[in-house]
């Protein structure tokens, strides 16, 4: 069902700093395409993230300045990035084989759906025309330790993204550690949703207007 409720809350850039807040120093971190991609911008004083490319990047920066890009940097989505100190650049089996090996400690993913059982839809909506193939998202929710997913709470019909339960392909059956959203961060619980943070200015009560399925505060 299409909701009425128009809200804001965070911008995607605010949504990709406080996301970054929440990642351990020290750690290996995939980014998917779209909003994930953000994330890279905003590392907290005194932390260093080591971010990964499945295309065969480890260390992976931010987008360049414009003009500055190099034509042959790109991430997996085919977008020009920065290198940082120390990259390092390798086959496509071998970042692979890091992913499903267990070696990296967080994927930071776009979504479709999100069940209340943490389980993921992202890669296509099974309609006629729609993506052909899923990439590399199932490696990466099935292999790394734990997933982040960074969305708008609604489509752009306004049809919530959390739901009871997927509709849509899955990527991952009960992979989803934790969403963020323009509205609110929730984490996945044995008892489903629990906002664990509000936007500022945004009420519960219109978070809970905006998501498919039942909602639990923080306090609960």
């Amino acid at each position: 069902m299409t909701q009425q409720t128009q809200v804001t809350g965070w911008t995607r850039e605010e949504m990709a700093q406080r996301l970054a807040q929440d990642i351990a120093n020290g750690s290996y971190v995939n980014l998917g395409i779209g909003i994930p991609e953000l994330v890279a911008k905003f590392v907290p004083e005194g932390r260093t993230f080591i971010y990964h490319t499945e295309n065969g990047l480890l260390g992976m920066g931010p987008s360049p300045a414009e003009g500055e890009a190099d034509p042959e940097l790109i991430n997996a989505g085919k977008r020009h990035v920065t290198a940082n100190p120390g990259s390092a650049y390798f086959h496509h089996a071998d970042s692979f084989a890091m992913i499903r090996g267990g070696h990296l400690d967080l994927s930071v993913l776009g979504a479709m759906q999100i069940a209340q059982n943490g389980d993921l839809a992202n890669w296509s909506t099974g309609k006629p025309g729609a993506i052909p193939a899923v990439g590399g998202a199932m490696d990466l929710v099935a292999g790394v330790k734990q997933v982040f997913v960074i969305t708008q709470h609604c489509t752009k019909t306004g049809d919530a993204k959390l739901v009871e339960s997927c509709s849509y392909p899955l990527t991952g059956r009960g992979v989803v550690d934790r969403v963020y959203t323009n509205l609110a961060v929730i984490d996945v619980t044995p008892d489903g949703f629990q906002v664990v943070e509000l936007c500022p200015g945004v009420e519960f009560e219109t978070v809970q207007e905006l998501t498919g399925a039942p909602l639990r505060s923080a306090s609960e």
